[in-house]
This record gives structure tokens, sequence and C-alpha cells, in this order.
């Protein structure tokens, strides 16, 4: 059995909640039943028959509303691995620590493309580093309080499912002066990122030690699974960038959130309309679950 949860962004027309079993079974689903999570916000159709077919004939079906279709049975998650910039923050913090620099015009492209897939991130990332040579450490700390903006729903998403049990990992492509106070903040039980290369209170233009990328998240969330007893079924990933692929790719639930064209492709479901709180909807979780609101 499968379940499709739909989840609006603003609030469900009247006629939506039976539409919605109408399109499911337009898929050439048996409809085993519907219902609300939270009534006009978010609704599960239980069916039987192409899981693939019933996503192709949601998504898009309703005005600003996302649809997550997965087994029934595996859709309460225990672990998440999630990135950072763009996902569990609404920046990108290298682009915001160039607009200190002055320079984000230039790096801002660079990051684009590599978060779209054109470009080798490692490399990417290393030449961008490089243009902030020379940049004050009093910055890093100056654009956490001025930028750095915690995403709607990411509070409630990962303290929820550690309330009830679960592990949170937070892998980013970006640096561990960022990750590190994001994660408490947020609520993660660890944060795994690149540390800029710092001298004499300045930055040095480089990576220190190993880059953090698409493999390295791939790996954690493998390895956190190993060592928790876990099944990949068990486990959810969410990230917007192409190097997010790998981790989503090999997840039970891989999210692509108001993602790249690649990521969104690669992705088991996208939230492309609603906040993060979209993931607890497809959990099964209403409102009243919530560890907090965001």
């Amino acid at each position: 059995m499968f379940t499709a949860t739909l989840i609006a962004a603003d609030i469900f027309d009247a006629g939506d909640f039976s539409a919605a079993s109408e399109r499911v079974a337009s898929a050439g689903a048996q409809v085993l039943g519907a219902r609300w999570i939270d009534e006009a916000k978010a609704l599960d159709v239980d069916f039987t028959g192409d899981a693939a077919a019933v996503r192709a004939a949601v998504e898009g079906a309703f005005a600003r509303t996302d649809a997550i279709v997965q087994k029934t049975a595996e859709r309460e998650r225990s672990l998440i691995v999630a990135d950072m910039d763009s996902t569990m923050i609404t920046i990108e913090c290298i682009d915001e620590l160039a607009d200190y620099a002055g320079i984000k015009p230039q790096i801002a492209e660079v990051t684009e493309r590599a978060m779209r897939g054109e470009l080798d991130f490692e490399e990417a990332l290393r030449s961008r580093v490089a243009l902030l040579q020379g940049l004050s450490e009093s910055v890093i700390e100056q654009c956490l309080a001025e930028r750095v903006v915690i995403m709607p729903g990411a509070r409630a998403l990962v303290r929820t499912m550690r309330a009830l049990g679960g592990m949170a990992v937070l892998v980013s492509g970006g640096f561990t002066r960022f990750a590190e106070p994001v994660a408490r903040e947020i609520g993660f039980n660890k944060a795994i990122a690149n540390r800029l290369g710092i001298r004499d209170g300045v930055l040095t233009g480089q990576v220190d030690g190993e880059i953090v990328g698409a493999q390295t998240k791939r790996q954690t969330l493998q390895d956190t699974l190993a060592t928790t007893g876990w099944s990949a079924a068990q486990s959810l990933a969410v990230g917007d960038g192409a190097n997010d692929i790998p981790m989503i790719e090999v997840a039970g639930l891989g999210v692509a959130y108001h993602a790249k064209p690649k990521t969104a492709a690669a992705a088991h479901a996208c939230v492309n309309h609603g906040d993060l709180t979209a993931i607890l909807y497809a959990m099964g979780f209403p409102r009243a679950r919530w560890a907090c609101l965001d």
C-alpha cells in the first residue's frame, strides 16, 4: 500500500479533498481511503497501484501544492541527513561572505552553476574561497548575526524527529563556522562541514583538510545507518543542489527542497511550494504532534 500526501502552501479549496482521490484514481490506482492530516492544509490518499504513475498524476495537479508519494509502512523516518545552505537556512553563506568583500556577483554566479551541477564542486569551492583571501575573520560572526536566517519549518522538522527518538545530521559543503551554530539552533545531533583556513585573524583563501562534498554526504548517511542499525528505508535526505544528489538517491526518502533541476529529477519527492514542515506532513504528523512551531 502507498500513501499520496498533498500539502497546500496556503489552504485547500472546497472540493479538493474529493478531487485528490479522483486524481489518484485517474492514474489507474485503487483508492483505499482518504483523510485530512490537518484540515484544509494536508491530506492523505491511500492506494494500491503504480506509485510512479500516481506521483506523476498528483504533482502539480493543485495550485501551490506539494505531493509526496511513498510506501505507507515506511513513511515515519528515523534519520534525517540534511544540507544547510538554501535548505536549512535561507542563504548561501559563501555568497554572503563575498558580499562583505564586495565580490558577491562574481562568486554567486559560480555558486549557482556548481549547485546546478555545471561545475566540479570541489574545484568551484576552492576557487571561490581563494577570492576571499584577506577577509577579516570578524566578518564571519557579522554574517551570522546579520544574514543567516533559519528556513521556515527547519526547527519543527528536526526537533520533532528527535523528540520521537530519531537522529539528525547536518552535512554541508559550506563551513563549520556557520554549520555548527546553525545545527545547535535547529536541534541537529551534529554538523559536518568544511573548515575555512584562518591565520592571524584573516582568511587564508584555502579550505583546511579534505573537502566535504557529495560523496561525504552520501557516506555520512550510510555510516550513520550502519552505526544505528536502521535500514535505508528509515532514512530521509533533503537538499537543493547537485552535491546533494548522491545522498538523496540512497535515502529511503530523498527530498529535493526548492531545488535545482538536476536535484529535483533525482529525488523521490519535491517540495517546491511549502516549507520544511511539508516533510512532517509526509510522515503523517499533524501540527499537534510537532515538537515546536516555527
